[in-house]
């Protein structure tokens, strides 16, 4: 079993082919217990993208701990953090649409797709992670600046400013649960996504405040663990990062936000034009067309031969072709 790909001796019964698909958090966990594998392998695909940032944060520490004269250590340190600025937003475009394509249950091949999505989604993607990332800088800076600033001055007009930094953060990131996910599925100008997004992040307000809820324990159980409690605890934590809590996470913004997405911005599309979302069609051939029938779900599973040899080279199929989420114009 691998992490980007597995080769699998044990056939199950199967998948019905029109059995009803669980709905919310239900979903969520059945997607979780089939990709938990591929889950780990993506979220360490992803997690690859961090490392000039990781690295330039551990050039900055070394250069003030331990005094250093050159300034070449900073000039690499930034010239990295330029590295993670455009390349987070696609890296991040790409690990969106993994997670879409399992919970569509479409055919994944997880290299190929990721780095497919990458480049055919770097403009804008590139423009939306660079804004990320300013605005994160924006908000830290204003996490440290304006509690001095009250503490010295006492003006409580600082406290506005503040709370409209951090609202103005809030919004960004609810915003984010939907401008990734539409950039990869439909073709709407980065413009129109950005306001829809914002449309988004308050018409869906409920489904927001429990993924909202879910990423701040998720964050705060991080924080905690790495704050207070012991190194032991705090070191298998880091261990664990590359391969836990970005995929993981990722799946609960697709399964409660891309619904939404459907709902509000590809289904209205086709209605206009007097036609159904493909996505929404299940298969309903007529019992005259039929030739073979579904066994999806009534198959006995099949025990692998113990004595066949492994690492014979299985075939995958070829990669699906194409980006079909763009499907509005």
């Amino acid at each position: 079993m691998g992490l980007f790909g597995g080769n699998y001796e044990r056939a199950g019964s199967g998948i019905a082919k029109n059995a009803p698909k669980k709905k919310g958090f239900f979903r969520y966990f059945e997607i979780f217990g089939r990709k938990f594998w591929k889950l780990l392998g993506l979220n360490l695909l992803y997690f690859m993208f961090f490392l000039p940032l990781i690295v330039s944060i551990t050039l900055i520490f070394i250069y003030f701990s331990q005094g250093a004269q050159s300034g070449l250590m900073l000039i690499l340190a930034a010239v990295l953090v330029v590295v993670f600025a455009v390349l987070f937003g696609p890296a991040t475009a790409a690990h969106t649409k993994i997670l879409k394509n399992f919970f569509m249950e479409k055919p994944t091949f997880i290299l190929h797709d990721f780095f497919r999505t990458l480049r055919s989604e770097f403009k804008y993607a590139a423009v939306v992670g660079i804004l990320d990332c300013v605005l994160a800088c924006c908000i830290a800076a204003a996490c440290y600046v304006y509690p001095r600033l009250i503490e010295q001055t006492g003006s409580k007009v600082y406290y506005v400013f503040f709370a409209i930094t951090l609202s103005i953060g809030l919004i960004v990131l609810l915003m984010n649960f939907y401008a990734f996910l539409m950039m990869i599925s439909t073709n709407l100008s980065l413009k129109n996504v950005l306001k829809n997004s914002l449309a988004l992040a308050v018409v869906a307000l409920k489904k927001n405040v429990i993924v909202l809820l879910i990423v701040g324990v998720v964050v705060a159980l991080y924080v905690v663990v790495l704050l207070f409690m012991n190194l032991r605890y705090s070191m298998i934590l880091l261990f664990l990062t590359p391969f836990l809590p970005a995929s993981w996470l990722g799946l609960a913004v697709v399964v409660e936000c891309y619904p939404i997405i459907q709902k509000y911005i590809i289904n209205p599309y086709y209605e206009q034009r007097g036609e159904i979302n493909p996505e929404l069609i299940q298969g309903t051939t007529s019992e005259e067309e039929t030739v073979f029938e579904d066994m999806g779900g009534k198959e006995k599973p099949i025990e692998p031969d113990k004595k066949a040899k492994r690492g014979s080279g299985s075939n995958h199929s070829e990669a699906s072709k194409g980006h079909k989420g763009k499907i509005i114009s």
